[in-house]
C-alpha cells in the first residue's frame, strides 16, 4: 500500500478517477483542496482549527463551519464559552469544562480496567489525552503566564514535533505510568487555572506574554488561556469519541 509523508510534496497534484477508498490522511494540509464529483459516504474528517479564520468549508456550495460548531456546542454543553473575554466568564468556562471532565474521567474508570491505556486507530490513550493536557497548561500557563523557571510535570505527554519546538524530551517518563499518579498531575494542574482565574484581572489578561514555542510572537494573558480551553475541548471530544469506538467493540 502507498504511503506519503513530510518527504512528499503533492501540492497541486490531480487525482482523477482515483480510487482512493479507505485512505487515511493523519496531520497533513488539505487547506484549498478542491473535490467534485466525488464518493463521500462513510467518510470522517477531523479539523480541529475549523472556525480559525475566515476561509469557509464547503459541501455542495454549503459552508457548513458555522453548523458544525453549533451542533459541537449542543453536544458539549460548556463549549461556546471558550472565547470568553473577560475574567468572570472565563471563570465560568473553566467551571464548565471541570464539571465535563470529571464525568468522563468517571466514566472512563467504571469501564473495563485497562481501558484508560488503551489506543484507538493509533491516536493517544485515554491517559496520555490527560498527560498531554498537563504539559499545555505547564507550557502555555506555567511557562508563558507564570513565567516558573522549571514549569514541566515529568508525567507530561509531549506531542511528535515536540522535539522540533524545542522541548527536551528527557525531562518526562517513559512507559506507562499508573493511572492514580496521572490522575495527581492532572488534578494539580486543573487546580493551578481554577487558582490564576480566581484572582486574574481585566488588566493582567491584556498583559504581553511570549509564546512558549516560539518566544518571538507576542500573546496574552487571554490568548494563553484560549488556547488551554481549545485544548481542553478538542481533547476531550477526541476521548470522548475513543471511548465510544471502545465501548461499541466492547459490545457494552
Amino acid at each position: 500500500m502507498a504511503r506519503f509523508s513530510r518527504s512528499d510534496d503533492l501540492r497541486g497534484a490531480t487525482f482523477e478517477g482515483a480510487d482512493l477508498r479507505g485512505a487515511r490522511f493523519v496531520d497533513a494540509d488539505l487547506a484549498g483542496v478542491v473535490m467534485r464529483g466525488v464518493q463521500v459516504e462513510g467518510m470522517d474528517v477531523d479539523a480541529p482549527w475549523l472556525p480559525d479564520g475566515d476561509v469557509p468549508l464547503r459541501v455542495n456550495g454549503v459552508d457548513v463551519v458555522g453548523f458544525v460548531e453549533a451542533e459541537l456546542d449542543r453536544r458539549f454543553p460548556g463549549r461556546g464559552l471558550r472565547r470568553a473575554a473577560d475574567p468572570e466568564g472565563l471563570r465560568a468556562a473553566w467551571a464548565a469544562l471541570e464539571s465535563t471532565w470529571a464525568a468522563t474521567v468517571e466514566r472512563a474508570v467504571a469501564m473495563p480496567p485497562g481501558t484508560v491505556d488503551v489506543s484507538v486507530d493509533g491516536e493517544w490513550s485515554f491517559a496520555q489525552t490527560l498527560r498531554h493536557l498537563v504539559l499545555a497548561t505547564d507550557a502555555w500557563l506555567g511557562r508563558a503566564v507564570l513565567g516558573l523557571e522549571h514549569p514541566f510535570h515529568p508525567l507530561g505527554q509531549a506531542g511528535p514535533q515536540a522535539a522540533d519546538d524545542g522541548l527536551d524530551l528527557s525531562l518526562f517518563v517513559t512507559g506507562t505510568p499508573a493511572f492514580g499518579d496521572v490522575l495527581d498531575a492532572r488534578a494539580g494542574r486543573v487546580a493551578m487555572v481554577r487558582d490564576v482565574l480566581a484572582r486574574v484581572t481585566e488588566g493582567e489578561l491584556a498583559a504581553v506574554r511570549s509564546n512558549p514555542w516560539s518566544p518571538q510572537y507576542p500573546e496574552t494573558t487571554l490568548s494563553c488561556l484560549h488556547v488551554i480551553l481549545e485544548e481542553e475541548w478538542e481533547h476531550h471530544r477526541f476521548a470522548v469519541r475513543d471511548l465510544d469506538t471502545i465501548e461499541r467493540a466492547s459490545g457494552a
